[in-house]
């Protein structure tokens, strides 16, 4: 009876763990595609209603996601949308350049047949949809934003650093929240960002360090530049 009964426990704790990330990976989901507005007041009552969960869950999973940067936590007073500026979206395109740059010439200087492969790979998926996008950008959109962070990323998943990968993923996430804010009103320059992807894959393979990391710094800047023009944010700033 008691093995049951610790059976029973158990199966509770990976349920109750289950919808927490589910509901962490809904959340961050929504903050960074845009759907909760910058700014905006995250009432406990009405969020749990609307993710059909329980208010303490609700609590817990604000708090994580104010840890990781992508909610303002306001003391008594809850949680709120981080809000958007020019200012902010400077700060975050330097520090993921300082980051993913790094990052990137470390991959390169520990470079192997598997991280070349890895690249490659990701590189395909991403100029496939690359060269479609923008003839039905609804339809291929969702696709190249998954396409493009996966390249981003096997770029650098080669650093060796656990530490370096985090902290450059949360400023990837939050760069990427202002370019979802940005599509809303005025598309992407994919085709632009297409021809620096392939000259930075090109140098990444000739495993040419400084160029591919003079490329990569470049574009993060280029893209952020896109986004800082945008209507909607420079109204918000």
């Amino acid at each position: 009876m008691s093995d049951d009964h610790s059976k029973t426990d158990h199966s509770k704790a990976d349920s109750s763990g289950t919808l927490t990330a589910q509901l962490y990976d809904r959340l961050r989901r929504d903050v960074i595609m845009g759907t909760l507005e910058p700014g905006a007041k995250l009432k406990l009552e009405g969020l749990s209603k609307s993710y059909e969960v329980s208010v303490n869950t609700m609590r817990e999973t604000l708090s994580r996601l104010a840890s990781d940067g992508l909610v303002v936590a306001e003391g008594q007073r809850g949680f709120t949308v981080p809000p958007v500026s020019i200012e902010d979206l400077r700060d975050i395109t330097q520090m993921r350049q300082l980051l993913e740059c790094h990052a990137l010439r470390q991959s390169i200087a520990r470079a192997d047949l598997e991280w070349e492969a890895q690249i490659v790979g990701c590189y395909h998926k991403l100029s496939r949809v690359e060269a479609v996008v923008e003839d039905d950008p609804d339809r291929w959109g969702a696709d190249w934003e998954r396409y493009n962070e996966e390249f981003h990323t096997a770029l650098i998943a080669n650093c060796g650093s656990r530490w370096l990968l985090l902290f450059r993923q949360a400023m990837y996430e939050q760069s990427q929240r202002y370019r979802m804010l940005s599509l809303k009103t005025r598309p992407f320059p994919r085709a632009q960002s297409a021809n620096e992807h392939k000259l930075i894959l090109d140098a990444a393979l000739a495993r040419d360090a400084d160029r591919a990391v003079s490329l990569l710094e470049a574009h993060i800047l280029k893209g952020a530049q896109t986004v800082a023009v945008n209507e909607t944010l420079t109204k918000r700033s």
